[in-house]
C-alpha cells in the first residue's frame, strides 16, 4: 500500500497524464473537424495540388459527337507532376458544350459528367480494368452532330455578332447543335502552371465580349415576336379564337391605364381586321397585344409555362437558366408581354423548344445532350431515355399552328430568308430590343429538326439565314 509520500509523487504524473489526454482529445477533435467540415475547402484551395494530381494521374474518358468526332481527349505529358492533360482538338467550336477540365475545376460536360469521365463512378470502378490504382474514365457520346454544330457556329461567326444557335430533334429532345459566339479555346485552361492558369482565367473573365458565357443556355433575351407562338397557342387553346377568326389590328393601340400607344409597324396590319393566320404571317403587334388583353395574363402565363417558362430545374445535363414570364402585371404590361416585350425573357434553347413542341404535335420532349456512356472496351453503361417534358397544346391545335408557321417562309412572310428549295420550313421571326430571333422546324410535314437562333443587335434576316444553314446541315 502506497504511503503519503508516494501519493504526493503520483500527483504530478496524474496531471501530466490528464494534460496529455486533453491534448490528444483536442488533436482528434481537430482532425474530425477538418475531415468532416473542412475537406471541401481544402480540396478547393488553389494551393492544394493533390486533387489536381489525382485528377490527371490517369486518362479521362473521351467526349465524342454523335457521329464519332472526338472533341475532348486525354494525352500523356512528357514531364511534371501531372501524367495526363486534356486536349480539345476543335477549340472554340465545342467549348460551350465540352467546357474544360483544368487544374482548378471542371465545367460544361466535363463537369456535369465528371464521375464517368474521371472513372470515379462505381459502375466503372467495378467493371473497368484498373491501372495504377485508378479506373480509366468512360467515354461520353453526345447527341451533337458535327455537321449541325459547325453550321451553327460558322453562321454565328460569319455574322460577327454575339448570339447563339440551338438545334433539337423534336421527336426525342436530342440536341443536335448548341453553339455560342463569341467562344473561347478550352485548351487555354489545360496549362499546368497555376499562376499562368489564374492569369488566363482573369483575362477571359474580364473580356467584355463575354466568351465564357454560354449564351445558348445561360443568356436570356426579350423574345419579341417569337413569343407570338405562345400567344397564338393560348388563343387557340382558349376556344375564343380559331384559324378563321378576325382580329383587330389598329394602326396604334392605346395601352390601358396609360397615355402611351403601341404603334403597328407591320406594313399590312394597320387599320385592318386580318384573320388570325394573316396577323401571324405579318406579325401584327397591335393584333397580338389585343389578343393578350382579351385573354389576360393568367392564361398567357399558363401557356408560357406549358412550354417550359419559369422552370428553374431544367438540366440537359448542363444547368439551364430559366426563361421567364413575369407575375403580377397590369393590363398594359400584359399587352406588351403578349408580343414578347416587358419582362418576358427566353434563352436560345427555349426559342428552339417553341418550334420543337409544335413540330411534335404539341408534345415537348425533354432536351438532352448525352446519348450514351461506354467503357473503353465498348460496353454500354448508360443510354439516353427520351421522355416527354411538357404537353403544350393538343395535337389538332399544333397542326393549325404549323399551318400558320408555314406561311411565314412563303411570299409576303417575315421569314423568307430561311426558305429551303424542296423543303417546307415552318418558322416565326422576331425582334426583341434590337436582338434578332428566329425559330423554325423542317420538314413541316415530317419534322426532323427544330432550331432557335438569337443574334444581338442584328437584322432578323441574318438570324433566318443561320437557321436555314443549320436546318440544311441537320437534314443532310
Amino acid at each position: 500500500m502506497a504511503g503519503p509520500r508516494a501519493r504526493r509523487i503520483n500527483i504530478p504524473l496524474r496531471r501530466v497524464a490528464k494534460g496529455c489526454a486533453m491534448l490528444l482529445f483536442a488533436v482528434l477533435a481537430n482532425i474530425t473537424v477538418i475531415q468532416g467540415f473542412g475537406a471541401r475547402g481544402l480540396n478547393a484551395d488553389p494551393r492544394n495540388q493533390r486533387s489536381a494530381i489525382a485528377r490527371f494521374d490517369h486518362p479521362r474518358g473521351d467526349i465524342l459527337t454523335y457521329d464519332g468526332t472526338t472533341v475532348a481527349v486525354s494525352r500523356a505529358t512528357a514531364r511534371g507532376p501531372y501524367a495526363y492533360r486534356r486536349v480539345y482538338p476543335h477549340g472554340e467550336l465545342y467549348a460551350p458544350v465540352t467546357g474544360t477540365a483544368s487544374l482548378s475545376r471542371t465545367t460544361g460536360i466535363e463537369g456535369a459528367a465528371d464521375d464517368v469521365l474521371s472513372g470515379d463512378d462505381p459502375r466503372i470502378q467495378v467493371r473497368s480494368l484498373v491501372r495504377h490504382g485508378r479506373a480509366r474514365g468512360a467515354d461520353v457520346r453526345l447527341t451533337i452532330t458535327d455537321r449541325a454544330q459547325t453550321a451553327a457556329y460558322e453562321g454565328l461567326r460569319a455574322a460577327g455578332r454575339p448570339g447563339a444557335a440551338v438545334a433539337v430533334n423534336p421527336a426525342t429532345g436530342a440536341i443536335l447543335a448548341l453553339a455560342s459566339y463569341p467562344s473561347y479555346d478550352p485548351n487555354a485552361y489545360t496549362i499546368t502552371d497555376p499562376a499562368e492558369l489564374a492569369k488566363t482565367d482573369r483575362r477571359l473573365r474580364g473580356d467584355p465580349a463575354g466568351p465564357l458565357v454560354n449564351r445558348a443556355v445561360s443568356q436570356r433575351y426579350p423574345p419579341g415576336s417569337a413569343f407570338k407562338l405562345v400567344t397564338t397557342a393560348a388563343a387557340l387553346s382558349s376556344g375564343e379564337y380559331s384559324p378563321t377568326s378576325r382580329v383587330d389590328a389598329p394602326a396604334r393601340l392605346r395601352l390601358p391605364g396609360s397615355t402611351a400607344y403601341l404603334p403597328e409597324t407591320g406594313g399590312s396590319c394597320g387599320d385592318a381586321r386580318p384573320t388570325l393566320p394573316d396577323a401571324f404571317r405579318s406579325s401584327c403587334d397591335t393584333a397580338f397585344a389585343g389578343i393578350g388583353l382579351q385573354l389576360g395574363q393568367d392564361i398567357l402565363r399558363d401557356q408560357a409555362e406549358a412550354f417550359g417558362f419559369n422552370d428553374r430545374d431544367l438540366t440537359i445535363p448542363l444547368q439551364v437558366t430559366a426563361s421567364t414570364y413575369p407575375p403580377n402585371m397590369d393590363r398594359a404590361q400584359t399587352a406588351l408581354s403578349a408580343i414578347g416585350r416587358h419582362d418576358v425573357r427566353a434563352t436560345p434553347l427555349m426559342i428552339a423548344m417553341l418550334s420543337a413542341a409544335v413540330a411534335n404535335h404539341g408534345v415537348l420532349m425533354r432536351p438532352y445532350l448525352v446519348e450514351d456512356v461506354r467503357l473503353p472496351d465498348g460496353s454500354l453503361i448508360d443510354r439516353a431515355d427520351p421522355a416527354p417534358y411538357r404537353v403544350t397544346i393538343p395535337a389538332t391545335l399544333a397542326g393549325q399552328l404549323t399551318s400558320m408557321m408555314r406561311t411565314v417562309t412563303g411570299a409576303g412572310g417575315s421569314g423568307t430568308a430561311s426558305a429551303i428549295p424542296g423543303v417546307q420550313v415552318a418558322a416565326k421571326s422576331g425582334v426583341g430590343e434590337d436582338h434578332a430571333l428566329f425559330t423554325a422546324f423542317a420538314p413541316a410535314d415530317t419534322p426532323e429538326v427544330a432550331v432557335g437562333v438569337v443574334l444581338e443587335h442584328a437584322a432578323p434576316s441574318t438570324a433566318a439565314l443561320i437557321a436555314r444553314a443549320v436546318l440544311e446541315a441537320a437534314l443532310s
